[in-house]
């Protein structure tokens, strides 16, 4: 096999089983399947432009981790961004444990949220990040997160209102 094509053999290993990983934060911090497949898409393109310093990264899904937010929030900055809509509430995925309207509530409140707010939550809580692991993928401080996700947690329940109740003082359900 030539460099070239090892080269792209390792790359589309890596993006085959990590796929629907990306797809599903993608989707938590832009609200919308066909969007979130557009983060994704311009993620993995820009991954395999820089495979060389992704392969050689100590963490290679937290280097991924980052590109995709960056992704996500330059777009979010431009525009463009700003037009488009965050949430349709058409196609919809959860579960069969879920119950449809809480996942409903919880993605359209989480889509209300500045992208800033959203995406510390996503990372914090769904992506299961330290505070520090954070505040390295957004790029600011750990004094940012916490203010971040405490702001976004109160945001959070002042859109949800009867299901406040379900979220302790660190905000974790």
């Amino acid at each position: 096999m030539t460099g070239v094509s090892a080269r792209d053999a390792e790359f589309t290993d890596y993006v085959s089983g990590k796929a629907w990983w990306l797809r599903k934060v993608a989707y938590l911090l832009c609200g919308d399947w066909h969007h979130a497949d557009d983060l994704v898409q311009t993620t993995i393109t820009r991954l395999y432009v820089h495979w060389p310093r992704v392969r050689a990264a100590e963490n290679m899904d937290g280097y991924v981790r980052t590109v995709l937010v960056n992704v996500y929030l330059a777009e979010r900055r431009s525009p463009w961004g700003r037009r488009m809509p965050l949430f349709d509430g058409g196609e919809e995925t959860p579960g069969a444990e879920d119950d449809l309207d809480s996942v409903l509530d919880l993605r359209t409140a989480l889509a209300a949220l500045p992208p800033r707010q959203r995406a510390t939550l996503v990372l914090r809580y769904y992506c299961d990040l330290t505070v520090q692991e954070t505040a390295r993928t957004l790029g600011c401080s750990q004094g940012n997160v916490k203010s971040q996700t405490a702001r976004g947690i109160g945001h959070l329940r002042r859109l949800l209102h009867g299901y406040a109740d379900s979220f302790s003082e660190e905000g974790q359900p």
